[in-house]
C-alpha cells in the first residue's frame, strides 16, 4: 500500500474512532475500552468495547454510533444483535463497536481474548492481581 494511501487510511480511522467515542460520551456508555487489533487480525484496525445499564441502553448507545458514523460519512457494515439488546456489534470497517450488558461482557472476556500477551494487559492483570 502506497503511503499516501495508509496515511489516508490512517486518519480516516482516527476520524472514525473520535466519532465513536463522541458517540460513546453522549449517551453515558459505561467501562469503554479501545483495543488496536492491527497486527492481530485483517478485520479491523480497533475494536471498542462499552456497557450499557439495561437492554435499553445499550439499544441506545448502538443506534447513537450508526447515527454519529453516518454523520461522519461511514454507513456501517453491519448491525448485529439489536433485537435482543444484551449484545450489539456495530461494524464500522475500520472500526468495530461492542455495546454489552455488563453481565455478557463478563462473560465472554472480550478483553481478555483481545490483549493475550499483550505487555500493557499482562501488566494491569499483574497489578489488579
Amino acid at each position: 500500500m502506497s503511503q499516501t494511501l495508509q496515511r489516508s487510511k490512517t486518519a480516516n480511522a482516527e476520524s472514525l474512532r473520535q466519532h465513536v467515542l463522541n458517540a460513546l460520551d453522549e449517551l453515558k456508555a459505561k467501562d469503554v475500552r479501545e483495543i488496536d487489533v492491527r497486527g492481530k487480525t485483517s478485520i479491523a484496525d480497533l475494536l471498542v468495547i462499552c456497557s450499557g445499564t439495561s437492554a435499553r441502553h445499550v439499544k441506545s448507545i448502538a443506534d447513537e454510533v450508526v447515527k454519529f458514523a453516518k454523520k461522519a460519512g461511514v454507513m456501517p457494515l453491519g448491525v448485529e444483535g439489536e433485537q435482543e439488546a444484551e449484545w450489539v456489534l456495530v461494524d464500522l470497517g475500520d472500526v468495530i463497536v461492542h455495546v454489552m450488558l455488563p453481565r455478557i461482557r463478563e462473560f465472554y472476556g472480550l478483553e481478555r481474548l483481545w490483549t493475550v500477551g499483550d505487555r500493557e494487559a499482562d501488566n494491569e492483570a499483574v497489578n489488579a492481581g
